[in-house]
């Protein structure tokens, strides 16, 4: 288990870390490429998940953005919006504010209160958004 790294009302988690069960976060976090989460992850603020990161169990979060190549198995709940980056694969993806989809994700159902942008090309469930714009092809 990781020590995390407190500045301000920002959260850092150290390179090369793992965290075994749930993580609760009171605040932004920002995580580097290659950390592992067992349980759940729960982020009052935004969340930066670095890429080739994993998740076991969902995600919570005010914000978020996915980096490229990582592997998230429960859901992404967000109260704001939330964008993935390319090839990520995902569980489903509910977010109050807009969602962005870069090309190569895989993802199940999508859900964004506000705008679903789509950067290329993705393979996913049900698509639902206020406007669905595409970009490329």
């Amino acid at each position: 288990m990781a020590k995390i790294i407190q500045k301000g009302d920002t959260f850092f988690a150290p390179k090369g870390s793992y965290f075994d069960g749930n993580v609760k976060i009171d605040g932004n976090f920002i995580v580097p490429a290659h950390t592992h989460f067992w349980g759940r992850l729960d982020v009052t603020g935004r969340l930066e998940l670095g890429p080739g990161s994993g998740v076991a169990l969902g995600i919570t979060c005010g914000s978020a953005i996915i980096g490229s190549q990582t592997r998230i198995k429960g859901p992404i709940v967000a109260t704001g919006d939330v964008t993935i980056l390319d090839h990520a694969v995902i569980h489903s993806v509910q977010a109050e504010g807009k969602v962005i989809l870069r090309t190569g994700v895989r993802v199940g159902d999508v859900t964004a209160k506000d705008t679903l942008i789509i950067h290329g090309r993705i393979k996913s469930g049900k698509l639902i958004g206020k406007n669905v714009k595409v970009l490329g092809d």
